[in-house]
């Protein structure tokens, strides 16, 4: 289908005939060598002299056509494949304290870090979750806006791999972390909004209590679904810095109306990954999104085309 942007420019086709009408006519009478007949031939310099200006003039509205129906905007739209939508706003809080550079895991029959593993399995999950807005937040000291809320889940599952030791601290901030995926989920008017929320440690930083901003998520009616990640759980036994805290994350979860997941290895996180995949809505068709495609290039090289060609008869002329 086409159309024009903005086609009320078309009234400016009659303009030159209007300044040529208004404008006093100065220069029309110049100082040119009449030559006799005899000399010019049959037909003469007059007539040669009228075929160019004939030529210059339809050059210079061909010009003036082309310019204005390039500033109106010509578009034409494409078929645009139905996109899948959920109304949810999911954003994944991924803790990225020291303790993610243990390499106390598997994955492909390979030991490795913590943070690989989170990276590797969080990535194939955001890729997964077509339909969804989805956003990523990084916690260690303090919390911040890895990637925010997108459709793009393909560019939101590359920033993952962006995920260095340090980039936000090395200590645990739970509480900040899962209050600043709060805050982004605040102010948008989805259906659902969902926190996935994982930790291997235990809250040892931050302004904020775990416990207290679980309270809220409940408020707001969101749903977190938390993932304690370790092979060790605090209270298992003794004191011991590399211990999560299991009891917190399954009260937040509990709170929020999530789910808690214990995982002690690889295939423990990819199955507490698809299980929530499982039990979010299943997506639906949205209706497909007008998709334009601005054709005004082409008049325009036109418009260029003709102006020069009127300058270059100019210069040949007589």
């Amino acid at each position: 289908m086409w159309q024009f942007a903005t086609p009320l420019l078309f009234l400016l086709l009659p303009l030159p005939l209007l300044v040529r009408r208004v404008l006093p006519a100065e220069g029309r009478v110049g100082g040119a060598l009449k030559v006799p007949g005899t000399v010019a031939g049959p037909h003469g310099e007059a007539d040669a002299s009228a075929v160019a200006s004939t030529g210059k003039t339809a050059l210079a509205w061909i010009a003036w056509i082309a310019l204005v129906t390039a500033l109106a905007g010509p578009q034409v739209v494409l078929p645009a494949q139905a996109l899948p939508t959920t109304g949810r706003d999911l954003i994944m809080a991924l803790d990225l304290s020291g303790s993610m550079e243990r390499t106390d895991f598997e994955l492909d029959g390979a030991t490795v870090r913590r943070l690989d593993v989170v990276k590797t399995l969080g990535a194939r999950f955001i890729r997964s979750r077509a339909g969804d807005r989805v956003g990523v937040v990084a916690y260690a000291d303090r919390a911040a806006v890895v990637s925010p809320p997108s459709y793009d889940v393909e560019a939101v599952a590359r920033s993952l791999d962006g995920f260095v030791i340090g980039l936000v601290g090395r200590s645990t901030a739970i509480g900040d972390g899962l209050g600043l995926a709060l805050r982004r989920l605040a102010s948008t008017d989805a259906k659902s909004r969902v926190v996935v929320l994982l930790s291997d440690g235990v809250n040892n930083a931050g302004n904020s209590a775990p416990k207290d901003v679980a309270r809220l998520a409940a408020e707001m009616n969101v749903r977190v679904h938390t993932i304690a990640m370790g092979p060790r759980a605090l209270g298992e036994t003794d004191y011991n810095p590399d211990v999560v805290d299991v009891q917190t994350l399954e009260a937040i979860a509990s709170a929020s109306g999530g789910r808690a997941f214990r995982v002690k290895t690889s295939d423990d996180l990819k199955a507490a990954i698809d299980v929530i995949d499982e039990i979010e809505p299943t997506r639906s068709i949205a209706p497909p999104a007008p998709i334009w495609r601005e054709l005004w290039p082409w008049p325009a090289a036109l418009a260029f085309m003709a102006s020069a060609g009127t300058v270059l008869t100019r210069r040949r002329g007589p």
